[in-house]
């Protein structure tokens, strides 16, 4: 296929209906993701009894089925030929079966082993997983078809993260306040097994509203969207050898490596942090719930100062800017306790102090975030000037994957991290071996500041900027 065979897409500004139901998909996104990195790991190891090696062992098998699905569900949606287009009957099909696996995940049988309680998360795992790639990843395809402008892209996504953050957050909240709430037999919340079945529900309706709302949001779009090409049978060989040649993109794969770096840090950093929380500064429910609010706050400031700084500074630069800056703050305050420098918990200081860290650290990171998936919509068309095909599908696949390694890789992370303390299972605040705990911020922070150095390294050898993705643009007979 020619360059010039391209269906071209003319340059024109999204309106704010179409902003709002694009960005609203991601809400499932958003609470699968909160859900995975901050409540899976305690819930199944600390609540049903499950060991951590084992939740672990678990998670990494669904990341392993995950990296063979995604970059085929992209290239699906690349070549699908419908009425419907290329990715909106994906996204229409996954809006039920998404719901029931993430309500089947939070409410399993009893068993009367470990091994079929493994088993069962297993399997219920990898659906969630496999379920949200067919919405997700056509979903965030739609980007880099639905505008080509350099500054545009970062506004749109600023939407999809905003929605992405307040959807999590939201469940979170409803979690903390309304679904793990204390009772006669759990005098600490996040330990009440009932809550975690009455979220899950909760939960599954809302990412179906999620998805359907953008796929309606945004149908009228598709007869604008770019063509699949032809029919033609590739085989399995050919397929993979399109697969390799698209994703050798040197901004791809630097994009790639940063995210890989990022995502294990930041799925280490939300896994652990109900146990910091709970074990390490000893907070209680309605604190923790106190520092999710305020994360509402972090996505509306990130939502209105993302695209400004990208047009203004340049994407590279704000996204390694941000993630510096990211990188020293975000183990200061345990630095800082481990040195006897931070105030003490049950100081009425404490949770102020955390407050002000949580808010810029949170800001700082999904600037970032929607910063890299619009450098991420720029590659595909310096890789049609290359290939001579667009592959939104195939790029935002593994992007969709690196987003779900996040919460897989860190969760694994942290099983690990915490069989090497020897955290103890059913723990009580307050109770543990002073020596356990801080061993648990000692581990952490060198771990945390090694992973995003690697992310930033990889990032600094981007090489598309606004001139080059203009220059794309000509090459390609759409620039406007």
């Amino acid at each position: 296929m020619r360059l010039d065979d391209c269906v071209s897409m003319p340059r024109q500004s999204l309106d704010l209906r179409t902003r709002l139901f694009y960005g609203f998909g991601s809400v499932a996104f958003g609470v699968k993701d909160n859900g995975f990195a901050f409540f899976l790991l305690l819930y199944y190891n600390q609540v049903l009894g499950l060991p951590e090696a084992y939740v672990g062992f678990g998670i990494m098998v669904a990341l392993i089925v995950d990296a063979i699905i995604d970059p085929l569900v992209g290239y699906a949606s690349d070549h699908l030929h419908s009425p419907w287009g290329r990715r909106h009957p994906f996204m229409y099909a996954a809006a039920l079966p998404v719901a029931l696996s993430y309500y089947f995940l939070w409410s399993p049988p009893q068993f009367d082993s470990q091994a079929k309680l493994l088993a069962y998360f297993i399997i219920v795992a990898v659906l969630v997983r496999v379920l949200i790639s067919f919405y997700e990843i056509p979903s965030g395809s739609l980007v880099a078809e639905l505008t080509d402008h350099y500054d545009e892209r970062t506004s749109i996504l600023s939407y999809r993260f905003f929605f992405g953050w307040w959807g999590g957050l939201t469940m979170s909240i409803l979690a903390y306040v309304l679904f793990l709430t204390p009772d006669a037999e759990h005098a600490v919340g996040v330990l009440n097994p009932l809550g975690y079945r009455h979220y899950g529900i909760a939960a599954g309706v809302l990412m179906a509203v999620a998805i359907l709302s953008s796929a309606l949001g945004t149908h009228s779009y598709i007869p604008k969207l770019r063509a699949p090409p032809p029919r033609h049978q590739l085989g399995l060989r050919g397929m993979l050898g399109e697969l390799r040649q698209t994703l050798a993109n040197r901004s791809f794969f630097s994009l790639f490596g940063a995210a890989v770096f990022g995502g294990m840090a930041l799925g280490l950093t939300a896994a652990l942090t109900l146990y910091f929380n709970t074990y390490f500064w000893e907070l209680s429910s309605t604190q923790m719930s106190v520092l999710v609010m305020l994360n509402f706050l972090s996505a509306a400031i990130a939502f209105a100062v993302a695209p400004g700084l990208s047009a203004q500074y340049g994407k590279k630069p704000v996204a390694i800017a941000t993630s510096l800056i990211g990188l020293f703050l975000g183990p200061l305050p345990i630095v800082l306790r481990l040195l006897d420098f931070f105030p003490a918990n049950g100081s009425p200081f404490l949770l102020p102090t955390l407050a002000v860290h949580s808010t810029v650290l949170i800001t700082l990171f999904i600037i970032t975030s929607i910063v890299l998936a619009s450098m991420l919509a720029d590659v595909v068309e310096d890789s049609e000037v290359g290939t001579g095909r667009r592959s939104e599908g195939v790029f935002f696949a593994a992007r969709a994957f690196v987003d779900k390694s996040v919460s897989g890789i860190g969760i694994f992370s942290s099983t690990v991290l915490l069989a090497l303390i020897g955290f103890p299972k059913g723990a009580q605040p307050g109770s543990i071996d002073p020596t356990v705990v801080r061993n648990l911020g000692l581990a952490y922070t060198p771990t945390i500041v090694l992973l995003y150095l690697i992310g930033v390294a990889c990032l600094s050898t981007y090489g598309i900027n606004r001139a080059q993705h203009e220059a794309n643009l000509q090459r390609l007979g759409r620039a406007g």
